[in-house]
């Protein structure tokens, strides 16, 4: 038996936008006002929320500002999905170099 705790699977793991997305909705708030208040375009915002783009120190002081949820929660969001997809394309990669 392993003490290596088994990593979350991938598809358990949510861009840190659909917090974003969800606190948006609770508030009746939409993309468009909250990337004013964020000095962001709407497509910055929207790939916040789809997870294409990262949500940067500098986003995660303006969403504490906005949101009154603190930048650390937005930061450990962001820095916990993005290490899940840097360990999923690793292992994809290993399994490549193994078959290969």
């Amino acid at each position: 038996m392993s003490d290596d705790p088994s990593p979350i699977e991938l598809d358990t793991v949510y861009p840190p936008g659909e917090t974003l997305v969800e606190w948006l909705d609770e508030q009746g708030m939409t993309q468009l006002e909250i990337a004013a208040r964020l000095g962001l375009s709407v497509e910055q915002v929207d790939e916040i929320a789809n997870g294409s783009a990262p949500i940067t120190i500098e986003t995660a002081l303006g969403l504490e500002q906005v949101t009154r949820v603190p930048a650390e929660f937005w930061n450990n969001l962001e820095l916990n999905y993005r290490a899940h997809l840097t360990r999923h394309d690793e292992r994809e990669r290993l399994a490549q170099d193994m078959v290969g």
